[in-house]
């Protein structure tokens, strides 16, 4: 088994919240008369960890003073958060062939706990970790934590932060192309492996298994 243990990200890597995400964003944006965005300008924009991003487009505004609105908004966007094609069966692969998984994302604590369970994917998980801003500082401790080996544990992600977060844990970096950063800048960035979708790393571990 190439892999014992996987840390995925939660938004863009399991489930498709760009655009709530999105919609949310922009309400923060024109609360303080900022223009909205684009999808496209969005994604060439944003960034983890997150209060970097809200730095660049509204400078000198807490970021408590944003967080409010862009949960409300969140919940009340026209198009709703979905799970990703092929995540259900890499999780059930997972579980199938004794391969421990873990939650690593920035997602709001509440968000992330009502999405996880109305979707049912909570109890693949053997830990939770959300409402982490800088998931770097995080890593190093779930590796001791959980007794992770580094070369046997992988981080799942779509974003550059979340492959700068797999190099800062000594863990091999699994970028896929169906969140919010584009596929020029993850590839960029030196992931270990790149990925279209869930379903083609899954079939890369099915291969690793067969041949080893």
């Amino acid at each position: 088994m190439k892999y014992k243990s996987l840390l995925f990200d939660w938004s863009g890597t399991l489930v498709d919240d760009l655009p709530p995400t999105l919609h949310a964003t922009n309400e923060v944006l024109v609360s303080y008369g900022v223009p909205a965005m684009n999808q496209e300008e969005f994604r060439s924009r944003f960034r983890l960890p997150y209060p970097e991003f809200y730095d660049e487009v509204l400078p000198g505004v807490p970021i408590q003073d944003l967080e409010g609105i862009f949960r409300t908004s969140f919940k009340q966007s026209p198009v709703r958060v979905s799970v990703l094609p092929h995540a259900r069966e890499m999780l059930a692969w997972c579980r199938e062939n004794e391969v421990r998984c873990f939650i690593l994302s920035s997602m709001d604590v509440g968000l992330f706990t009502a999405q996880a369970h109305d979707f049912e994917l909570h109890h693949h998980f053997e830990a939770i970790y959300a409402g982490v801003i800088d998931k770097r500082h995080r890593i190093g401790d779930i590796l001791l934590e959980h007794g992770l080996e580094p070369a046997k544990t992988a981080f799942v992600g779509d974003m550059v932060h979340d492959i700068e977060t797999a190099h800062h844990g000594g863990v091999d970096s699994i970028a896929v192309a169906t969140g919010y950063d584009p596929v020029a800048r993850l590839s960029g960035i030196g992931p270990s492996h790149l990925f279209d979708h869930l379903g083609h790393f899954r079939e890369w571990l099915e291969q690793s298994v067969c041949s080893s």
